[in-house]
């Protein structure tokens, strides 16, 4: 089983994904939060995380956004020029502010865009892609018009989120889509989606025997042991996550303190680790967390889960 930690805006930079490493042992694939023209250029944050030390113990694959043909080339040249062996394709992004310029899950549903990615993948046979989608932007058929451009070209894995973009990350799964792409798809299929638990990750690899992995991004923010348990076959009980949860921010929050200027730098970079962990540290906890105003009372929230 291939598990794939999912990227997060704002939360899953190279210190993260290297600390949670050194936390947990390592997954099958990391990936970069999405990479995206600025300017017609690289924004200087997404080549720092991209070419980051920190990725050196681990397989970081660049991920990509785009709204059209020209950007998906510019990207493509810009992120050959700066080393990438291995591209992976956002056109599952839900968030409006993506979808509402094109790019993300509202690429789906677009033969021009379908057309393109063939095109730059038959283009650069140097390269190995990967492409992670959602069902379409509002309608969960739409991934009909992607597969057959998707099915002519040899990508590593297809990560597929079986909801629509106006869905968000709520609302029930098209799981019926979500096999009928594992039967159409000519290339290996990975799910991804409201993975919580371990018994999750059991359900679904029951459920689609034929998926080629798993892939989890909240779910691992939420429970950062999440695969750890799965792999080892035994659910952690409370204490041991929370320990081992700790371990892990602690080690974060003090590479932040070296590399970052003052304590309400810090602060703001090390306060969204807890956001999506108020089942596991418990509401208290997390409500003093995100009302913390300096560093001392950062500290003393902290202090307070058990």
């Amino acid at each position: 089983m291939v598990f794939h930690f999912a990227p997060v805006q704002g939360h899953t930079d190279a210190p993260y994904r290297h600390f949670h490493r050194e936390s947990y042992g390592n997954l099958s694939d990391y990936y970069t939060p999405f990479i995206r023209l600025e300017h017609g250029k690289l924004r200087p944050r997404d080549i720092r995380d991209f070419s980051s030390p920190l990725n050196s113990d681990s397989h970081t694959i660049p991920q990509i956004i785009f709204r059209d043909k020209e950007e998906l080339k510019t990207l493509m040249e810009l992120m050959k020029a700066n080393g990438a062996s291995e591209i992976n394709l956002n056109m599952g992004c839900p968030f409006p502010l993506q979808t509402g310029h094109g790019r993300g899950a509202a690429t789906v549903a677009r033969p021009e865009l379908g057309e393109a990615v063939e095109q730059v993948v038959k283009e650069n046979p140097d390269i190995r892609f990967s492409l992670k989608m959602r069902l379409g932007l509002s309608d969960p058929d739409e991934w009909k018009i992607l597969i057959p451009f998707l099915n002519r070209v040899r990508l590593d894995h297809i990560a597929v989120h079986p909801r629509v973009a106006r869905q968000q990350y709520s609302g029930d799964l098209y799981l019926d889509r979500f096999y009928a792409i594992l039967n159409e798809s000519a290339n290996p299929v990975v799910f991804n989606g409201e993975i919580k638990t371990p018994e999750n990750i059991a359900d679904v690899c029951e459920k689609f025997n034929g998926i080629n992995g798993v892939m989890i991004g909240r779910g691992l923010l939420a429970r950062p042991s999440l695969v750890a348990e799965f792999c080892e076959g035994t659910e952690w009980d409370k204490s041991k996550r929370i320990e081992t949860m700790l371990f892990f921010h602690n080690q974060l929050l003090e590479h932040y303190s070296n590399e970052l200027c003052g304590d309400s730098q810090i602060i703001s970079k090390i306060k969204p680790f807890w956001e999506y962990a108020e089942e596991e540290i418990g509401r208290k906890p997390w409500k003093a967390i995100k009302k913390a105003v300096n560093i001392a009372k950062y500290h003393s929230a902290v202090a307070s889960i058990s």
